[in-house]
């Protein structure tokens, strides 16, 4: 009997998840990292091999906050950056990530912002 490991599992599904969601320039994948202690995004254009845009839970104005707080804030401010680069739609790619909590609260965040998801 084998035994994998929390990261070796979320890395076989982060493969699994990409496998399916690619982002071009006019429609970016939202890529999302999540750690103990905050929330990382950025819409990507694989096709172009570019970071667009991009929000992390170190900057000032998250870095006080709760982290459910702080997840839909992330996402709302992602949301207003694709939007003055000129971006209305993305896929959401989740990383492995189960969508709840924090990574749903960061998505609906993006859904607020006026971004089509």
């Amino acid at each position: 009997m084998s035994v994998t490991t929390k990261p070796a599992q979320r890395l076989k599904r982060r493969r699994r998840v990409r496998a399916k969601v690619a982002g071009s320039a006019e429609r970016p994948r939202i890529s999302v990292f999540r750690s103990n202690r905050g929330i990382h995004a950025q819409l990507v254009d694989d096709l172009g091999g570019r970071t667009l845009a991009a929000v992390a839970w170190t900057e000032a104005d998250l870095r006080a906050l709760k982290p459910m707080e702080q997840a839909a804030r992330a996402g709302k401010l992602l949301a207003e950056r694709a939007k003055a680069a000129g971006i209305e739609g993305a896929v959401f790619d989740r990383g492995g990530y189960q969508y709840h909590g924090r990574v749903k609260a960061f998505a609906e965040g993006v859904r607020e912002g006026g971004l089509t998801v």
